[in-house]
C-alpha cells in the first residue's frame, strides 16, 4: 500500500490539474468554468442571466479589484438599462467605480496612460453615465469627473492608447474611441468637452479595422446623432444583417479575419480551431448585434430581430450565460 500511495497522490494531483478552474471565484461565489458542452436551459430565464452577471461582476471586483471591460465594465455598461425589468443594478458596483475614480485622480498621468488603464477609465465613465441615464435619471458629479478624467488621457489623434492584445474589448484603439463616444452621448445633460470634436473627427475619418469595429461605430452613431450621415448608417445596418447566419444567430468570428484582431496576435490560435471554416453562432455577437440594431432603429417586430431573439431564447445555458468561445485563450472564456 505504501508503494502505491505516491502514485495515487500523483494521479490525484494530475486529475486536479486537468479540471478546469471556476470562471469566477471569490468568497462564497464560485461559478463553474464556461464550456461548449454546458447543457442548455429548458426555457429562457432573465433571472438566471442577471444572477450570473451580478455574481461574476462581484467576484471580479473582489478578486481582481479592477474595472475589466468584459466583467465589471460590462456589468455597469449593460445592466442599468434593464432597471425597468429587473430592478436597479447592484449599487456596490457603482461605489466601486467611484472609488476607482478617486484612485485614478491621485495617480500620475503617465501611469494612467499605461497598459489597459485608458480602457478602464473609458468603461468607468460609460458605466457611470449609464447609471445616471437609467437609474438616477440625472447627471451626477461623479460622472462629470469621470468624463473629464477620460479626456485627460485622449491622444492627439482623437482616440486613446491601447495594448492591441485582448480582442475584442481591448483589441484596438478604434474600440476605445467608439466606447468613449458612447459614454459622451449617454451622459444625460453633459456639456461636451473640447476633446469631443477631436473624437468625432477620429471616428469619421479613420477606417474601421474590421466589421466588428463597424458594429461599434453604428452603436456610437445611434446615440451621437451627428456622427454619421444617414446613408452610412443604413450601410452599417445592412452589413450586420448580412452576417446573420442560417441558425438565426451571429458569430463574432465572422466579423474579422484572424489577422485583423488586434495586431494579429491571435491569428494562429483562431486558424487552428476545429470550426474555423464554419464558426458557430455565439451569445456575445448575437446579443450585441440585436442591441445595436435595435438602437439603430429596427423595431422589435423586424424578422431579423425576431429570429435573433429566438436564437437567444433557445441557447441559454444552465448557468444563465450563453456560450462564446474566447478569441484569446481556451481557459476562462470571459466573453460569455
Amino acid at each position: 500500500m505504501k508503494t502505491l500511495l505516491p502514485s495515487l497522490l500523483l494521479a490525484i494531483g494530475a486529475l486536479a490539474d486537468e479540471m478546469p478552474k471556476p470562471q469566477y471565484e471569490h468568497g462564497d461565489i464560485k461559478i463553474p468554468a464556461a464550456r461548449a458542452d454546458e447543457p442548455r436551459r429548458a426555457s429562457f430565464s432573465a433571472a438566471a442571466a442577471d444572477e450570473y452577471l451580478h455574481k461574476g461582476a462581484v467576484a471580479w471586483m473582489g478578486a481582481k479589484d479592477c474595472i475589466a471591460c468584459h466583467t465589471t465594465g460590462l456589468y455597469l455598461q449593460a445592466r442599468p438599462a434593464l432597471t425597468p425589468f429587473l430592478g436597479a443594478p447592484d449599487a456596490e458596483l457603482r461605489t466601486f467605480f467611484i472609488e476607482k475614480l478617486g484612485a485614478n485622480a491621485k495617480a500620475k498621468r503617465e501611469d494612467r496612460l499605461k497598459a489597459t488603464h485608458p480602457a478602464q477609465e473609458i468603461y468607468l465613465a460609460l458605466g457611470l453615465a449609464e447609471w445616471d441615464t437609467h437609474v438616477a435619471k440625472k447627471l451626477s458629479p461623479e460622472t462629470e469627473r469621470a468624463l473629464a478624467a477620460m479626456f485627460e488621457l485622449q491622444l492627439d489623434s482623437g482616440t486613446w492608447g491601447s495594448l492591441d492584445c485582448w480582442p475584442p474589448y481591448e483589441s484596438d484603439a478604434y474600440h476605445l474611441a467608439a466606447t468613449a463616444a458612447l459614454a459622451v452621448a449617454t451622459a444625460p445633460g453633459w456639456q461636451p468637452a473640447p476633446g469631443v470634436q477631436k473624437l468625432k473627427t477620429y471616428l469619421q475619418t479613420t477606417k474601421p479595422p474590421h466589421d466588428y469595429s463597424r458594429v461599434l461605430l453604428l452603436h456610437a452613431a445611434s446615440r451621437m446623432k451627428d456622427l454619421l450621415p444617414a446613408a452610412q448608417h443604413a450601410e452599417l445596418v445592412a452589413m450586420i444583417s448580412k452576417h446573420q447566419r442560417a441558425d438565426c444567430g451571429w458569430s463574432m468570428r465572422i466579423f474579422a479575419a484572424p489577422e485583423a484582431w488586434g495586431r494579429g496576435n491571435r491569428a494562429e490560435k483562431l486558424k487552428t480551431e476545429p470550426d474555423f471554416t464554419e464558426p458557430p453562432s455565439d451569445g456575445h455577437m448575437t446579443g450585441y448585434a440585436i442591441v445595436v440594431l435595435r438602437e439603430a432603429g429596427l423595431p422589435a417586430s423586424d424578422p431579423r430581430m425576431q429570429r435573433g431573439v429566438a436564437w437567444l431564447r433557445t441557447n441559454q445555458r444552465e448557468s444563465g450565460r450563453w456560450w462564446t468561445r474566447s478569441l484569446n485563450t481556451d481557459k476562462s472564456h470571459f466573453i460569455t
